[in-house]
């Protein structure tokens, strides 16, 4: 039989540790041959943090893994045994397969982030904020354009009655 991927529910923010205890369970239950992958979707995200860029890694889908497996009673059993796992996207008695094309492309996306990180953007354009540090200190401006390859915003501050642009890094604004 040929395999598919399928959906899994899981509890949120124990995708790694259930992907980790359901790979225990396949190999104890010596089922490899027809459960080849388990995976956990993820994208790297960059932010700007001191002056520093960081990297750090996001779930694409919470609460959701993906099983690369042929399905039978066994290979079924052993999943929905796991705990953690709520069971398979799809009818309760027959789960469904995702399609080809939506799983190739869920894979393009992660290497694609691997290799480039999608820069974290926490601001909106139009949104009000508050200087928290540097010579403009305390005051409050508007984002007037984001560059999130940089990390920094253009933010138009009155001063003396005139609306002045200045330039910031993310760390150095909150929202108010």
């Amino acid at each position: 039989m040929s395999k598919d991927w399928y959906a899994v529910r899981v509890q949120s923010e124990r995708e790694e540790t259930i992907r980790e205890a359901l790979e225990v369970r396949i190999r104890a239950a010596g089922i490899e041959e027809k459960v080849d992958r388990v995976l956990v979707p993820s994208e790297h995200l960059s932010e700007i943090r001191g002056g520093k860029r960081r990297i750090t890694q996001q779930k694409m889908f919470p609460g959701y893994i993906f099983v690369h497996m042929d399905l039978d009673d066994d290979s079924w059993y052993v999943i929905t045994e796991t705990a953690g796992i709520s069971g398979f996207v799809g009818e309760r008695t027959k789960p469904m397969p995702m399609a080809e094309e939506e799983m190739a492309k869920i894979l393009r996306d992660m290497e694609a982030k691997k290799e480039k990180p999608r820069p974290k953007v926490e601001f909106e354009v139009g949104e009000g904020v508050k200087i928290k540090s540097g010579p403009f200190e305390n005051y409050d401006g508007l984002v007037e354009g984001i560059s999130p390859e940089k990390g920094t915003l253009r933010v138009s501050v009155s001063i003396f009655g005139r609306s002045t642009p200045i330039y910031l890094e993310y760390s150095e604004v909150e929202r108010l």
